[in-house]
């Protein structure tokens, strides 16, 4: 899971075709939840300097419900 500060997000799309799942939403949607959890750890979080390719297993869980509950860690990736 990537992070993306709300209040610095200036709305260009860059990021959408590279969300290998879709979790990038349009804001006509319900996102209160999802824009508390990418304020707060975009802020905790480390940023992103060197592009890695994404994990292949994650393929595995695309179309998974409950993905936050289930894997969410507060500390963040490699």
């Amino acid at each position: 899971m990537l992070a993306i500060n709300p209040d610095e997000c200036i709305d260009c799309g860059v990021c959408e075709p590279e969300c290998p799942v879709d979790a990038i939403k349009p804001e006509s949607e319900d996102l209160a939840k999802w824009l508390e959890v990418n304020r707060e750890y975009s802020a905790k979080w480390p940023n992103i300097t060197v592009k890695k390719p994404h994990d292949p297993a994650a393929e595995n869980h695309k179309a998974e419900e409950g993905k936050f509950d289930k894997y969410f860690s507060e500390n963040p990736g490699q």
